[in-house]
C-alpha cells in the first residue's frame, strides 16, 4: 500500500476524542450513497418509461403511414398497396379505415376510434389484434355479410362501458344520412367477440377493431380506405422511408411516421431524465459538502501530526495527497454502496411489477431499466465531485509550517 493511502486509511478510522469527525464522515459515506442510489434508480425508472412505451408503440402500430392529402380517401387501393409493397426497406403492408365512433352499451358509452382491417394483413404490421385475452379475432377473418357483425375492443373501454365476450354493443357514426330533418347519425350493433389488452391506455381505453367491408358500410365508403400501414426493415430510418414511399406513391399523399407522431413524448420523456439527474445530483453535491467539512476538520485536527511528518522528510504534495486519498475512499465506499443498492432495488423493482394508474402514466405498471452505462456516468459525476471538495483541504494540509505548528510543543 502506498504511504499516502495507508495514512489516509489511518485517519478516517477516527479515534474516541475524534468520533465527532467520525460521525460526519459516516453521514458523507451516507450522502453520496443515497445520492447514487437515487440517481440510479431514477434513471432507470426513466429508461424503463421510454422502453416500454416505444416497444408498446412499436409492436401496437406501423412505422409508417400514408394517406390522401384530401380527406376523399384512397381508393383503387389495391394496386397501390401491391405497388407500394415492392418497394425497398418495405416489409409488410395492410390497408385500414378510420373513423370515429361512440360505443355504447344500455345506459353507457364511450368514443372510440374504429379501424376497419383485414386481419392477415394488419398482424403484418400492428400487434393488437394479437393481444386478444379475453374471446378470439378470428370471427374478423369470416367473409360475407353477418346478422350482427363482429367486432373487437379494448380492455378499458371494455371496462367504461360494462362489456365483455358475447355482449352486443351498439356503434354509432356521425356520418350518416341526410334526411328532411338533416343529417341522422348511422348505427350499426355489433357483437363483441374479443378483448384486447396492450398495457397501454391510449390503445385499450379507445381502439376498436372491425372487418374492413364492416367499416366501410358503416361509415359510407365503398371500397374507399383511409390509410395504407407499413412495417419497415429499419424503423430508426422511418423517416427517410417514408418520403421514398411518398414519392412512389405519387401526388396527393403524405406519409406520417411513428417518430413524428410521437415526438413530443419521446422528448418529454428525454427532458425528465435530465432534470431527474440534475435535481438528483445535488444529493450528491450535498454529500460533497459534507466530505469538504469532515476533510478541513481533519486537516485542523491533524496539524501537529502533518507538522511532525513534514519535519520526518514528507514532502507538501504527499501531504495534499493524503487528503486525497481520504475524500477519494469516503467517495468510492459511498459510490460503491448507492451503485449496489440502486441495481438492487431496480431490480426488485422490476421483478415485482408495481401497478401504476394506466389511465394517467399510459402504462399499467413501473418499469426499470437499469443501464451500465447510467451507472458508469452516475459514478464518474459522484467521484469528480468529491474530488473537488478535497482539494481546499488538502491544499490546506500542505501549506502548514511545521516550525509554527510545533512553536509551543
Amino acid at each position: 500500500m502506498r504511504f499516502e493511502l495507508f495514512i489516509a486509511a489511518r485517519y478516517l478510522r477516527a479515534k474516541r476524542r475524534q468520533a465527532v469527525i467520525g460521525i460526519i464522515t459516516g453521514i458523507s459515506v451516507a450522502g453520496v450513497a443515497a445520492g447514487v442510489m437515487s440517481l440510479i434508480i431514477a434513471l432507470a425508472i426513466t429508461n424503463g418509461m421510454q422502453r416500454d412505451l416505444q416497444d408498446r408503440l412499436l409492436s401496437s402500430t406501423a412505422h409508417v403511414d400514408l394517406m390522401r392529402i384530401a380527406s376523399d380517401g384512397i381508393s383503387d387501393w389495391q394496386t397501390l398497396l401491391a405497388r407500394l409493397k415492392q418497394q425497398p426497406h418495405v416489409t409488410a403492408a395492410a390497408p385500414g379505415l378510420y373513423g370515429q365512433v361512440l360505443v355504447s352499451r344500455g345506459a353507457k358509452s364511450g368514443g372510440a376510434l374504429i379501424k376497419g382491417v383485414i386481419p392477415a394483413d394488419e398482424r403484418t404490421v400492428s400487434g393488437l389484434l394479437q393481444q386478444v385475452n379475453q374471446g378470439s379475432a378470428a370471427a374478423l377473418e369470416k367473409q360475407g355479410p353477418i346478422a350482427v357483425p363482429p367486432i373487437v375492443i379494448g380492455k378499458d373501454l371494455a371496462e367504461t362501458i360494462g362489456a365483455a365476450v358475447g355482449d352486443t354493443v351498439l356503434v354509432t357514426s356521425p356520418q350518416g344520412g341526410l334526411t328532411p330533418i338533416g343529417i341522422v347519425p348511422k348505427y350499426q350493433r355489433y357483437s363483441v367477440v374479443g378483448i384486447f389488452h396492450s398495457g397501454f391506455y391510449q390503445y385499450d381505453s379507445s381502439y376498436t377493431f372491425m372487418r374492413l367491408a364492416d367499416a366501410q358500410r358503416l361509415f359510407s365508403e365503398p371500397d374507399l380506405i383511409s390509410v395504407i400501414s407499413f412495417k419497415v426493415d429499419d424503423l430508426y430510418k422511418a423517416n427517410e422511408i417514408g418520403r421514398q414511399i411518398e414519392a412512389a406513391a405519387g401526388q396527393g399523399f403524405q406519409t406520417t411516421n411513428w417518430m413524428e407522431q410521437n415526438r413530443e413524448l419521446f422528448r418529454a420523456l428525454k427532458l425528465e431524465q435530465i432534470v431527474t439527474f440534475i435535481v438528483l445530483g445535488l444529493i450528491v453535491c450535498v454529500a460533497a459538502l459534507n466530505i469538504l467539512i469532515a476533510l478541513t476538520m481533519m486537516v485542523m485536527e491533524k496539524t501537529k501530526d502533518i507538522a511532525v511528518l513534514m519535519s520526518f522528510g514528507v514532502r507538501a504534495d504527499q501531504i495534499r495527497r493524503i487528503f486525497l486519498f481520504q475524500g477519494l475512499l469516503i467517495s468510492v465506499l459511498g459510490t460503491a454502496i448507492g451503485l449496489v443498492l440502486g441495481y438492487g432495488l431496480s431490480v426488485f423493482g422490476g421483478h415485482y411489477r408495481f401497478p401504476l394508474d394506466a389511465s394517467v402514466y399510459s402504462i399499467d405498471h413501473l418499469p426499470f431499466a437499469p443501464s451500465i452505462t447510467d451507472g458508469l456516468l452516475v459514478s464518474a459525476v459522484s467521484l469528480g465531485v468529491s474530488l473537488l471538495a478535497t482539494l481546499y483541504p488538502s491544499t490546506s494540509a500542505a501549506r502548514v509550517l511545521p516550525a509554527e505548528a510545533l512553536r509551543y510543543e
